[in-house]
């Protein structure tokens, strides 16, 4: 009987923290304005605010880390893409709020360094940004348009692999919204390693 009741506090324990990781991501809708963030340093020691890249047509969030291997999955592919559509007036972002060492800014500056990025890489210890996001994994993609509202959210493509993609969703979000339409999928499950909120 014990047993039992162990078993059942734990099916409730954790279908209210499936609920509330869902409540966390369902926080931020399509179409909504993007949540302002300002003076997050980057590993340029800069302070960087949303505001900085109003001329961008479209700016691009990815919530992002160090020490996943999902995220490192995607660095190569988020350094192309940017490379491919900077002409074409958009901005990637990337963030991570994560505290572990691993994580820090320190270790973000090493890993922009050594991977090349080519665009701003931000840290927010207060985690508020991914909050105010609904952030859950890494890599997890916001993708702002001009009116700076929530356009797509989901991830990158539809595997960890890239000799594995079929389908680019992030690509295919931009290259829509450049042509004037709607992404062919506003909303993707986003996969990667659990944002560690404190």
């Amino acid at each position: 009987m014990r047993n039992k009741t162990r078993w059942g506090w734990l099916m409730v324990l954790t279908l209210a923290l499936t609920l509330a990781g869902r409540a966390q991501a369902a926080k931020l809708k399509i179409g909504d304005a993007a949540p302002e963030f300002s003076a997050l340093v980057g590993v340029d020691g800069q302070k960087h605010s949303l505001a900085d890249y109003q001329h961008a047509k479209i700016v691009v969030v990815v919530f992002t880390c160090n020490h996943c291997p999902v995220a490192r999955a995607y660095e190569d592919r988020l350094v192309a893409l940017q490379k491919d559509y900077r002409a074409k007036g958009v901005q990637l972002v990337a963030v991570n709020v994560n505290n572990l060492a691993a994580d820090r800014l320190d270790k973000m500056k090493q890993r922009a360094k050594q991977k090349g990025f080519n665009f701003p890489y931000l840290y927010d210890p207060t985690q508020k940004i991914g909050r105010d996001y609904g952030a859950t994994v890494t890599p997890h993609v916001f993708v702002l348009d001009g009116n700076r509202k929530v356009a797509y959210m989901g991830a990158v493509d539809d595997s960890m692999a890239a000799a594995n993609v079929k389908t680019h969703y992030l690509r295919d979000t931009l290259d829509a919204l450049l042509a004037g339409g709607e992404p062919p999928k506003q909303i993707t499950k986003q996969f990667g390693c659990s944002i560690k909120y404190e």
